[in-house]
């Protein structure tokens, strides 16, 4: 019989579900739209329907030990309540996710919050098995990420730590962020900043996905080379920062921009280089490895993670 876990990966947009085994190897993965619209329980029932499709998959010889969600919001771990959410799915915050699935399954529920379960499957079976202490900091639609040490997340007093985003960038002042506040990284880091920024320097308003920012700055258009190399160079500087304050054996980076290409990465590189301690400057950075399957690896891990820390 083959012991495996269940890991979701829970957004605004899309839920994942994969049948994880020894390693963090993906056996199996369904997918569907998450009804956020449709509020709570129609979510709730989009990752009961496709656990139990998983199962129906996977048959007999598979011993499931119990399911990790890595959801979207920031998440009371102690509860698996979601303490907070933006309107990405109106209605989450309050939502007893770890109760709610635990009956319906019939199995044990750990939840954790999205970015946390990415950088865990990072740290334990992607760019950072081996380290014990990692940073990892995604940058796409938002800026976020999470400290790993010896193989638990630290998620910080109310489950907050990680929102890098929300630091205060040079390269940012003025900007308003999502948050409501402004000059934060995020409102210059993002992808969707990285568009705004190209907007304002181009003029040209229909520009709306950093794929296509990125697409034009390869074809050699000097306002898109620009903003990618600003969105580069102000993440480098906090994570430069961050290595500073934290002492990480190593720091992955993921998310959607950490496929902008080489000119991203090398401002990058240089911002981080310019802004950390001499003691320091051997500190790994490098891209993260599992893709789109760090997060239900991650969350898959909680299992046996949460069963350790039990009670004997």
């Amino acid at each position: 019989m083959n012991t495996t876990a269940i890991g979701v990966d829970l957004g605004g947009t899309k839920t994942a579900v994969g049948l994880v085994g020894a390693g963090g190897l993906v056996l199996g993965r369904v997918s569907a739209p998450t009804p956020a619209a449709q509020g709570p329980g129609a979510v709730l029932d989009t990752v009961v329907d496709l656990v139990r499709s998983l199962l129906d998959r996977a048959g007999a010889n598979i011993v499931v030990s119990g399911c990790g969600v890595g959801s979207a919001g920031v998440i009371d771990a102690a509860s698996g309540v979601v303490a907070s959410a933006t309107d990405s799915l109106p209605g989450w915050t309050g939502t007893p996710v770890r109760d709610v699935l635990t009956a319906r399954l019939g199995m044990p529920v750990a939840v954790v919050n999205d970015v946390h379960a990415h950088a865990l499957g990072e740290a334990l079976h992607g760019a950072g098995a081996d380290a014990p202490t990692v940073l990892m900091v995604a940058a796409g639609t938002g800026v976020g990420g999470a400290l790993v040490v010896d193989g638990r997340v630290h998620s910080g007093r109310r489950g907050v730590s990680g929102h890098f985003g929300h630091v205060s960038s040079i390269e940012a002042v003025g900007r308003p962020c999502t948050c409501g506040g402004a000059g934060h990284l995020e409102a210059i880091a993002s992808g969707p900043a990285m568009c705004a920024v190209y907007r304002e320097r181009s003029g040209d308003d229909g520009v709306a996905d950093g794929r296509e920012v990125v697409r034009r700055a390869a074809a050699g258009d000097e306002h898109a080379a620009a903003s990618v190399a600003l969105a580069g160079r102000a993440l480098g500087r906090t994570i430069g920062g961050l290595v500073n304050a934290l002492d990480p054996d190593l720091v992955i980076v993921g998310g959607g921009l950490a496929s902008a290409g080489e000119p991203w990465w090398a401002a990058l590189r240089e911002a981080a280089d310019g802004e950390r301690l001499p003691l320091l400057a051997d500190t790994p950075i490098v891209a993260a490895a599992l893709g789109a399957d760090a997060a239900i690896v991650g969350a898959a891990a909680l299992v046996s993670i949460t069963a350790s820390e039990e009670p004997a």
